[in-house]
């Protein structure tokens, strides 16, 4: 056979993955660049907004000026101190003096200005209009003025720019507006006012391609866009989340998607007026030539992706495929079928681990069967052992118990005549019955409470009175399992330790049972002599050994039936399961049996109520 080394393979095929990794790192290079042609682009845009912004500041901080000349003449202050009631011809002189001296010169130096105006709080008014003449305005139009003035300038004398107009809405109109104070007094008396057409700024922008979707808009100091190129967003408040980064991106370009859009910004504030000049661009328009790029370098990536994605295929599969083989050996090893793999035609490292391989199976094969059948013997001496322990134990029936009964039933039987012999030996044969079914550990609490029902009419009759037990056992859980011949054994034990002076008036025994987390626990509590703390540590210590108690141990603590009750607990459900005790000479004892919640038939309650868990008392009469 020919023998190829896999250390040859392993070489062929890493040399195409260094290739492929030096394409890689081509492709990174190369996206590196576009990152930096990106922030080349970036840059440029920025200064080209910054240019167009340092512009239109000059273009407005020019109106601005043409607004000193009015606010520092002596003539307009005292044309705003005048009273409401001024004489017509007063009027008249200071709207010619005004005109001639301020007006027309600012016409001359700012033609694209609209109008001019000046008014006082009192109702002063002077308005100017280029290219015609002087609107007229009724006095309350004026005071309408006044007030929509006040409410919208800033009170410190601030410049303010709002697209409201005092010519109407047929032209938008940028307003530049500041409070005035007079020539008497410090306080603010009225207004001075410049109007412009919206479309004069416009122009600035018109030499400046800034892309589809791209526009400039102008915020004031509370967030209103005072100038936009969608008019129908004048006069609007931004989102709140962009006039926050408007503020504090300072210079910065920043992103945003306020208005629906993924959409770059850059703001400057003016410094004469406190308003923000914003532009706004498709963050898709900055990122079209990296989209260019990376649609290149993605077609790339595909083919160098396939290209390896077919080499690597080649490679696992001659790597794989005698991989899978032994993996299938193993699997039919898993299920005890010893199947030896076939060996391929070439010879490499793998062929080797074939071949030792089937040695292996061939090895484990002998030693497996020969392990497998001693534990099968093990396992069927343990079962045997254990149901040898069962029986045992079901077998050990108290015979002092059973003389005691016999001779109880031939006094009966001699001295009455009557049918207290039918009861005893009727109680006694299902007792027997029930003590001998071996076939059967698992049995309810209902059967089990039954067993203890024929048990106390022997007892009734043994100590010649009518002693009842309290159950105490919800009904849900008369059906609950648990270990068979195990309640009756505690009762008993009882009758011969709690209440070894005889039973009196006050004696009583109660039997319960609940549920804790996953753990089911019937319990059988007297308020006989109860134990000293030296006896219960030895009966602990008895339970605790987890084995069967013999003969031997029958004058110990708890005799021989609570030990054997915990260890058949123990047998059936596990070692994590049993008998618990509990008691004091001045209280008496309980007796806890604990086993897990399994094969649990609940009792249903009637539609619309709750179960009860009444207490019941087994009449356990001893007449019947």
């Amino acid at each position: 056979m020919m023998r190829v080394s896999l250390r040859l393979k392993l070489l062929l095929y890493f040399t195409i993955v260094i290739l492929l990794s030096l394409s890689a790192v081509g492709i990174a290079f190369y996206s590196i660049s576009a990152k930096q042609l990106q922030k080349s682009a970036k840059s440029q845009m920025v200064q080209i907004v910054d240019n167009a912004v340092h512009h239109t500041n000059l273009y407005l901080s020019s109106y601005q000026r043409s607004m000193v000349a009015l606010l520092t003449d002596l003539r307009v202050k005292r044309y705003i101190d005048l009273p409401a009631d001024r004489e017509e011809y007063e009027n008249y002189r200071y709207m010619t003096d005004i005109r001639d001296a301020i007006v027309d010169p600012v016409w001359i130096r700012n033609p694209e200005i609209e109008a001019l105006y000046i008014i006082g709080y009192s109702g002063n008014a002077l308005y100017y209009y280029n290219g015609g003449s002087e609107p007229s305005f009724k006095p309350e139009d004026t005071a309408k003025q006044i007030r929509y003035f006040k409410e919208n300038t800033d009170e410190s004398g601030r410049l303010t720019i709002m697209n409201y107009s005092i010519l109407g809405e047929k032209t938008p109109m940028m307003t530049l507006i500041r409070r005035i104070r007079g020539l008497r007094s410090t306080d603010m008396k009225g207004f001075v006012g410049i109007e412009v057409k919206a479309e004069e700024l416009s122009t600035l922008w018109k030499g400046i391609d800034l892309g589809k979707d791209s526009y400039f808009f102008i915020v004031d100091g509370e967030g209103r866009i005072q100038y936009h190129n969608d008019q129908t967003k004048v006069g609007s408040i931004v989102p709140a989340s962009l006039g926050k980064q408007i503020s504090e991106a300072g210079t910065e370009m920043f992103r945003s998607s306020s208005e629906g859009m993924d959409r770059v910004y850059i703001s400057r504030k003016a410094e004469y007026s406190g308003w923000n000049l914003v532009v706004s661009i498709p963050y898709s328009q900055l990122q079209k030539p990296l989209n260019t790029i990376r649609s290149s370098i993605i077609v790339v990536a595909v083919i160098t992706f396939l290209t390896a994605l077919f080499l690597a295929s080649r490679f696992g599969k001659s790597i794989t495929t005698p991989i899978r083989t032994l993996m299938k050996g193993m699997s039919q090893t898993e299920k005890g079928n010893w199947k030896f793999i076939p060996l391929p035609k070439h010879r490499d490292e793998i062929t080797e681990l074939m071949i030792r391989y089937n040695l292996m199976v061939n090895r484990l094969s002998e030693m497996v069967d020969t392990v497998y059948r001693a534990e099968l013997r093990n396992k069927e001496m343990q079962a045997e052992r254990q149901k040898a322990e069962f029986q045992s134990l079901q077998l050990q029936i108290n015979p002092h118990f059973l003389y005691n009964t016999l001779e109880t039933v031939v006094c009966y039987a001699v001295i009455q005549d009557s049918d207290e012999i039918t009861e005893i030996v009727g109680a006694l044969s299902y007792m027997l019955h029930y003590s001998v079914r071996t076939n059967l550990e698992e049995i309810t609490v209902a059967n089990e409470l039954k067993h203890v029902m024929y048990f106390m009419v022997i007892i009734n009759h043994r100590i010649g009175r009518t002693f009842e037990i309290d159950v105490r056992v919800r009904p849900e859980l008369l059906l609950r399992k648990m270990v068979r011949l195990t309640l009756q054994p505690l009762v008993e034990n009882v009758f011969q330790h709690a209440f070894r002076q005889g039973v009196e008036d006050h004696h009583t025994i109660i039997i319960d049972a609940g549920e804790e987390g996953d753990s089911f626990w019937v319990s059988v509590q007297d308020n006989g002599c109860g134990m000293a703390l030296e006896r219960l540590e030895e009966l602990r210590a008895k339970l605790s050994e987890n084995r069967l108690a013999d003969e031997e141990d029958r004058g110990s603590a708890g005799g021989i039936g609570v030990p054997n009750v915990h260890r058949r607990i123990q047998l059936v459900f596990g070692e994590d399961y049993g008998v618990t005790v509990e008691s004091s000479p001045e209280w008496g004892t309980r007796m806890i049996m604990r086993m897990p919640i399994s094969g649990v038939k609940e009792l249903s309650s009637p539609a619309g109520q709750e179960a009860v868990a009444p207490i019941l008392t087994l009449p356990l009469a001893g007449s019947g």
